[in-house]
């Protein structure tokens, strides 16, 4: 029976096409073979330190080959690479490092201070290998050690065993309580729901012999480009569906869309993917710079896709006016579901009607009761996916006997969207059911945005809502009341206090001061009433 584990199928790959470009990073660039054994010795040089199979390993960097290198690494031992976001302060990576059981971290050298403010509180820490950079931080004080070097002293040797389907892969994501959570995913489930069974166009691939048949014979290597960082799930299940079919794939280290041209025209990109307007947008005006200046020839793009967040018709539009012949698609899934399906005619669909998508079979729309709503019931439920799911969240029982859960002896992952079925089974979206903020493709949640705000002397309460924003698609925007006689603080103080909080990202975009925040008789936000209050003071300063 074939094994579906990811490091099984990037050797399979690295054997089949050695001399194809699996990776480009500025200067680094890697054939399928050179990344195979880079990733080999890391393995060791893990395994040499203590890691071993089911052990966690932190990747707290910008993308990079390294940062590629370190997943496939742990693959090969049956470890467990962990995303961290490198926008994160100190509070907010003592939970992650804390939650995760991390036993290793594999970080760029610029972190290193924070990597020392949170390491002795974890136990469990075993090994820091940092990656050089431009900066002068002190590695030696946390003892961490130099990535290519501990690279360079690991065996060349595949000598590894014991792997499974069941080894696991963890993405850490959003949710409705205040911090991330990790997605956890059998190997082999992640390459049918996550991947598409390695057959993003077709039927799912039925073993890996198959896979490397059909790219062994595809008629061109096509080279893609995830301008997502690779601590989101979307960027690396991009990277992996590339491998997957032996394609190349182009990173930059952080998001530009004037480089994204360059690169396209340098390496003869084919496929974009992006994370809604906040890309889309930029990129959309870099196309219009490059059509009046004819810098960059980016003729070899074929299509354009978002995941994580819908990029809106205006932006398509624009995209379209300098790619007329490209191919524009809004993926929809969740790092609990994997890919569910595309958008199909979004822009039909007037504002709070729904959009529309076309899902693959296994997903459905649950009522209250969890019985599957009939197409064209006109009824709403909760999006579902049943088959392969996650096993759970990493170290939270509650909310994966909430989220994870078996009906009629199959396994369904329920999300938090609300949505309809049409007739003809496509499934309109009407938005997140939790209290969540879906900022130029980051989720913020709303809770700890009000608590960084609480914790401010002069506050009495906060309520936070996210306003409909062009570019950001929805904007933070805080209402904020004072304590009786406090001195009122200006806007930027209470930004200044959320940042020791908060990554930089989830700062409010504005503030407003008012009497009293809205709140019910049981004490709870009235959101709507605050979004409303925020729209129509945003309008008016602005």
């Amino acid at each position: 029976m074939t094994r579906f584990q990811l490091a099984d199928i990037f050797e399979d790959m690295a054997d089949a096409v050695p001399d194809r470009d699996a990776l480009v990073c500025g200067d680094q660039r890697y054939s399928y073979a050179q990344l195979d054994q880079q990733a080999t010795r890391l393995a060791h040089a893990f395994a040499a330190r203590g890691i071993g199979a089911g052990d966690h390993i932190g990747t707290y960097m910008h993308n990079c080959a390294e940062y590629v290198i370190s997943m496939i690494a742990a693959f090969k031992i049956s470890a467990v690479p962990i995303n961290i976001n490198y926008r994160y302060v100190e509070d907010e990576l003592r939970y992650l490092f804390d939650n995760a059981d991390l036993k290793g971290v594999v970080h760029d050298r610029e972190f290193a201070s924070r990597v020392a403010a949170v390491k002795d509180e974890c136990p469990e820490l075993r090994t820091l290998f940092y990656v050089d950079d431009d900066s002068d931080a002190d590695v030696d004080a946390i003892g961490s050690i130099d990535f290519h070097k501990a690279l360079s002293e690991g065996s060349p040797e595949r000598d590894f065993n014991g792997r499974s389907d069941d080894d696991l892969f963890i993405i850490y994501t959003g949710g409705t309580t205040g911090m991330p959570k990790g997605v956890m995913w059998r190997h082999e489930d992640l390459f049918f729901a996550g991947f598409a069974g390695g057959n993003p166009m077709g039927p799912p691939m039925e073993s890996r012999e198959a896979l490397v048949e059909k790219a062994t014979n595809a008629p061109l290597q096509l080279t893609m480009l995830p301008a997502a960082p690779l601590i989101h799930g979307a960027a690396q299940l991009a990277t992996f569906i590339a491998f997957l079919a032996g394609n190349k794939n182009v990173y930059q280290k952080n998001f530009d869309a004037e480089e994204i041209l360059e690169l396209v025209d340098r390496e003869k990109v084919n496929a974009i993917s992006i994370v809604g307007d906040a890309m889309a947008r930029p990129l959309a005006d870099a196309l219009e710079k490059n059509a009046a200046e004819g810098r960059y020839d980016v003729s070899s793009i074929i299509s354009v896709a978002s995941a994580g967040a819908i990029f809106s018709t205006p932006v398509k539009a624009k995209i379209k006016q300098f790619l007329p012949n490209v191919i524009l698609v809004d993926s929809y899934g969740s790092t609990e579901t994997g890919f569910q399906g595309t958008g199909s005619g979004a822009e039909s669909k007037s504002f709070g009607q729904g959009l529309s998508f076309e899902m693959n079979e296994r997903t459905v729309v649950l009522d209250e009761n969890r019985q599957q709503i009939e197409p064209g019931s006109g009824k709403q439920g909760r999006v579902a996916l049943k088959g392969h799911v996650p096993i759970g969240y990493y170290n939270d029982p509650e909310k994966t006997a909430e989220t994870f859960v078996t009906i009629d002896g199959e396994r369904y992952s329920i999300t938090g969207d609300i949505a309809e079925v049409e007739a003809d089974g496509t499934i309109l979206l009407f938005g997140r059911g939790s209290l969540c903020i879906n900022t130029g493709g980051e989720k913020v949640f709303i809770e700890e945005v009000e608590n960084a705000l609480k914790d401010f002397e002069p506050v009495e309460d906060a309520v936070v809502v996210g306003i409909d924003d062009e570019k950001w698609g929805q904007r933070i925007t805080a209402l904020v009341s004072l304590k009786k006689n406090a001195a009122a603080p200006n806007e930027e103080a209470l930004k200044s206090h959320a940042r020791t909080k908060l990554a930089g990202y989830k700062i409010p975009k504005e503030i407003f001061i008012v009497d009293e925040v809205f709140r019910g008789p049981n004490g709870k936000a009235d959101y709507k009433l605050s979004k409303q209050l925020a729209t129509e003071l945003s309008e008016q300063r602005a």
